[in-house]
C-alpha cells in the first residue's frame, strides 16, 4: 500500500485557484442571509476537512521516510559496534605477533567500518528528505485557498 501525497498546489480543490473561475455574485445576491451563512459554514467545514486529510497523507509519507532513516542509523550503529569488536580483536592479535591473525582482523574491521559509513550516509540522506516534519503542501494549499477567498471577497465588494 503506497500512499502518495497529492501534487503541490492542489489542496482541497481539484483545480488550482487560478483555474477555479470567477466568483459569481449574481446568484448569491438573491439568497437570504441565513442561507448564505449556512452555505459558508458547510463550505468552510468541507475545506477544513479536506485540508486535514491532505495534511494527514503528507505526514504519513514523511513519517515513513523518517522510519527508514532511523533504521539506517540503527544499522550504522550495529556495524560500528562490529568494527569496534574487530579492531579490538586486531589489537589483541597484533600484540600476540600472529601476523596472519591480526591482518585478517584488520581487514574485517575495515570492511565493517565501510559498511557503517555507507549506512550512516544513507540514513542522513533519508532523514534530510523527511525534514522538517511538517505538511508543506497542505500549508501552501491552505495559503492559496485563503488568498483566493480574499481576492473573491474583494471582487464581490466592488
Amino acid at each position: 500500500m503506497s500512499e502518495q501525497a497529492p501534487p503541490p498546489g492542489r489542496g482541497a480543490f481539484n483545480d488550482p485557484p487560478a483555474q477555479r473561475g470567477p466568483a459569481t455574485t449574481s446568484g448569491l445576491q438573491d439568497k437570504p442571509l441565513p442561507e448564505l451563512l449556512k452555505q459558508l459554514s458547510e463550505q468552510t467545514a468541507t475545506l477544513v476537512r479536506k485540508e486535514m486529510e491532505l495534511a494527514k497523507a503528507e505526514m504519513t509519507v514523511k513519517g515513513k521516510q523518517l522510519g527508514v532513516g532511523a533504521g539506517a542509523f540503527g544499522g550504522a550503529g550495529m556495524f560500528g559496534v562490529f568494527a569496534f569488536a574487530a579492531l579490538t580483536a586486531c589489537f589483541i592479535l597484533a600484540l600476540d605477533l600472529a601476523v596472519a591473525g591480526w591482518l585478517a582482523a584488520l581487514i574485517v574491521a575495515v570492511v565493517y567500518a565501510a559498511i557503517a559509513g555507507v549506512a550512516a550516509l544513507l540514513g542522513k540522506r533519508k532523514v534530510q528528505q523527511a525534514s522538517p516534519p511538517v505538511p508543506e503542501r497542505a500549508i501552501d494549499s491552505t495559503k492559496e485557498d485563503v488568498e483566493w477567498t480574499k481576492s473573491r471577497a474583494k471582487q464581490s465588494r466592488t
